[in-house]
């Protein structure tokens, strides 16, 4: 596991939640090189998929821009390491947009 703490810049998921998704994060940077940013949000969003069940969708990167609707309660973005992290359960409807 990395020594690098997270950096969380907005969520609106539980703690619980929050910490597996850094955690999550964390387990998949000791897996895959940190310039295999797909890599690293495959398993952040099957494992996700797996616990929480399907719908999950994340995005890892140094530089990106995004806008989406997301469930309320399923949302984090983080830094951890080098990377940003954003991980987020769609919607259909728009209760929450970031």
């Amino acid at each position: 596991m990395l020594e690098g703490k997270a950096l969380i810049q907005d969520t609106d998921m539980p703690v619980k939640m929050q910490m597996q998704a850094m955690a999550c994060a964390s387990q998949a940077l000791d897996l895959y090189d940190v310039i295999d940013c797909k890599s690293i949000a495959a398993h952040i969003k099957k494992e996700f998929d797996k616990r929480y069940g399907g719908g999950w969708q994340c995005v890892v990167g140094s530089q990106f821009g995004c806008f989406f609707t997301h469930s309320k309660g399923t949302f984090i973005y983080f830094t951890l390491e080098t990377l940003q992290f954003v991980i987020f359960k769609g919607s259909s409807s728009s209760p929450s947009n970031h």
